[in-house]
């Protein structure tokens, strides 16, 4: 499959979050990424163990929390989506056979309308409810990545890489590099998806190559 990019470069401007979070599978969509602001949580275990599970844990709760409050408001503010940012040699070319090192932050939109005090009385309200050892970690941080390439990766995520190479070589054709930590969006639900139809949006932040 070859992926194409006009040059030089038009990055796009999403209409709204869900506008923002699709892509293609044939070919990388560059897009300018704005400020937004993120339950975050972060951990340096590999994806799928306990403290990555806990992780997950920890931000739904104060989502549903934070969206039945602005639901009294008369606000409908859906769950956004799961995203990750990631930090590590996928493939430990640089070390084989050692123990990959994994860094990351797992987060969750949270919704333009929603003040910082209902932010915090959510998390407080978690914590009263189902312990103060579930939202440790857990903040609300205003992040801003910028210019950004993405391609839809259907399948398991252990097969991923393929897609994340595609990716790579539409930005360096380009005329751009990558620039920041690797970026999924996970549009499928695991628990009600099989994995060969699941659905992730591969997101790498770029700069202009020099």
């Amino acid at each position: 499959m070859v992926l194409t990019a006009a040059r030089p470069v038009e990055f796009e401007h999403a209409a709204d979050y869900r506008h923002e979070i699709m892509a293609r599978v044939d070919r990388a969509r560059f897009l300018e990424v704005p400020e937004r602001r993120y339950l975050m949580i972060d951990g340096t275990d590999a994806p799928g163990s306990p403290s990555y599970t806990d992780a997950i844990g920890a931000l739904y709760p104060v989502a549903y929390t934070l969206h039945f409050a602005l639901k009294q408001r008369g606000i409908a503010a859906p769950i956004g989506t799961l995203e990750g940012l990631y930090t590590l040699d996928p493939r430990g070319a640089t070390n084989p056979g050692t123990p990959v090192e994994w860094s990351w932050t797992l987060m969750l939109p949270v919704p333009d309308e929603a003040t910082d005090a209902e932010v915090a009385a959510a998390t407080a309200d978690v914590a009263t409810k189902k312990g103060p050892d579930l939202v440790t970690g857990l903040r609300c941080e205003t992040w801003e990545e910028g210019h950004a390439a993405q391609l839809m990766h259907i399948g398991p995520y252990d097969a991923e890489q393929p897609t994340t190479d595609r990716l790579h070589e539409a930005i360096a054709e380009a005329g751009l590099r990558p620039h920041g930590r690797h970026h999924e969006i996970y549009i499928s639900d695991p628990g009600r998806t099989a994995p060969e139809r699941l659905k992730t949006v591969i997101r790498q932040p770029v700069v202009m190559d020099r």
